[in-house]
Formats: C-alpha cells, structure tokens, sequence
C-alpha cells in the first residue's frame, strides 16, 4: 500500500486535524512510499525504533510522536533519533488526543469496551475536545470484578482507591494522566473513575469525590489504542500489524 494513501485514510479515520493538540499529529517523519508491514508501539523513541527495525516494519505507528511544542533544533540526542529514522526509512505516524477520542478505536472506548462497559457519552474537554468517556454498566458491576478485569484484558493495576459504592453503575475513563478529572467525572454523576496514573497533590481527589479510582499506569491504559487501530487497518488494508509492547513501568 501506498504511504500516502494510507496517511490520507489515517487523518480523515482519526479527524486528526480537528484536534488542536500539544505537537503537530499524523505522519511526522516521512520515510520509504510503500508500507506493507505496520508496528505499533506507545511511545516513538529508540527502542520503539529499534523494535520496529528488527521487526521489518515500514511504519511506525505511535500514541506519542517526537514533536511537542515549539519545533526543536535537530542537535544531540534528538538528532540521533531523528537520524535513526531518516536513514532507515522508517515512517512514524503519531495520534495523540485524536487516538483518545476515536469512538471506535481510541483508548478510552476500547478500554470500556474491554471492561465490558458501553459508552453512553463523553467529557474531559482538552483544548476545546472532550477526549474521555462516560460508560455505564445498567445492571450494576462489583467494583472489585472491574479491577479483576482489567487485569485480564488490559494490564497490571497500580493503584486502586475503594472509596465509592461496592457496585458499579457509571464510570468516567480517561487513559492516561487523567486524575485531574475526578472532580468532574464524580460531578457528572460516576461513582468509580478509570485513568493511567496519579499524583501527591491529586491523591486524595477520589476519598474528597466519594468514588472508586482505578489506576491502570498512564503506559497501560494507553496501549490500547494503538492495537485497536492498529487491528482495524490489518483488516481493512490486508497489511501486517505487529504491536510490541515496551512499557516503562509508569
């Protein structure tokens, strides 16, 4: 498949230009033209290249791209991933808020789906985007069986604060870091709250709210996505998918 038919799939599948995001989204470095094999990873440094290499791949496909912000000087140890990809031709794609809004395929919507939630809303703006969900659960869940299974359909679990209902009937996701939105989730209603990772001065948000927290690690929660999608285009495209995981323990 062409790279730039499947660039132009990939923007308008994600509406990666409706997101005004942190970085510029969607192919970030461009490498040979022709992607018949795709790797799927979290993150988009040297040993998520160096995956991708050894796996024969053509493009890298990523959550977190290599440009935030102001665009940095190409010096040092930038230069040298950048380097990497150049001279390899590898292609990196980055979706950033685009991959966690995608209502089919975005990280909050496969990991309700994998808690056998449905999705019933969304809130969390970011920059003007909602990118979290709001799933419900009609006939009730143990909170424990929730964090039973994520264990088994998504990952280890970090952190788990009890401090909502046994039973769980409506749940705010936000991969990532997403304790910040506590507040809000428990506003709208949710008596347990799904996010990555926390922080000293956002931990006793879930005991002030009166709700079930859990913490899937920020790496975790947001594998999802990128297997999702990843999965999608396998099927749609006939093109190999390989998603290597590499996580960072956070």
């Amino acid at each position: 498949m062409q790279r730039a038919e499947l660039v132009s799939y990939l923007d308008d599948y994600l509406r990666i230009h409706d997101f005004k995001d942190y970085g510029p989204q969607g192919l970030q470095i461009e490498g040979r033209g022709e992607v018949r094999k795709i790797v799927g990873t979290v993150d988009a440094q040297m040993p998520c290249v160096e995956a991708a290499l050894s796996r024969g791949a053509d493009l890298l496909l990523v959550h977190h791209g290599v440009f935030w912000g102001a665009a940095p000087r190409l010096v040092g140890n930038f230069a040298t991933l950048v380097r990497a990809y150049l001279v390899a031709g590898l292609n990196l794609y980055a979706a950033h808020l685009a991959l966690d809004a995608h209502p089919v395929v975005g990280n909050n919507a496969e990991l309700a789906r994998r808690l056998g939630l449905t999705v019933e809303g969304m809130f969390a703006p970011v920059n003007g985007a909602p990118i979290g969900v709001i799933a419900v659960a009609p006939d009730g869940v143990k909170f424990d069986y929730l964090v039973d299974r994520f264990e088994q359909n998504v990952g280890p679990v970090r952190l788990v604060q009890a401090y909502g209902p046994r039973i769980s009937h409506k749940i705010g996701i936000l991969s990532g870091a997403g304790a910040r939105e506590i507040p809000a989730a428990a506003a709208l209603g949710c008596d347990t709250f799904l996010t990555g990772e926390t922080s000293h001065a956002e931990f006793y948000a879930a005991q002030n709210a009166g709700i079930n927290v859990i913490y899937g690690g920020h790496y975790t929660t947001e594998t999802v996505g990128v297997q999702a999608l990843g999965q999608h285009l396998q099927e749609k495209f006939d093109l190999e998918f390989e998603f290597v995981d590499l996580p960072t323990g956070l």
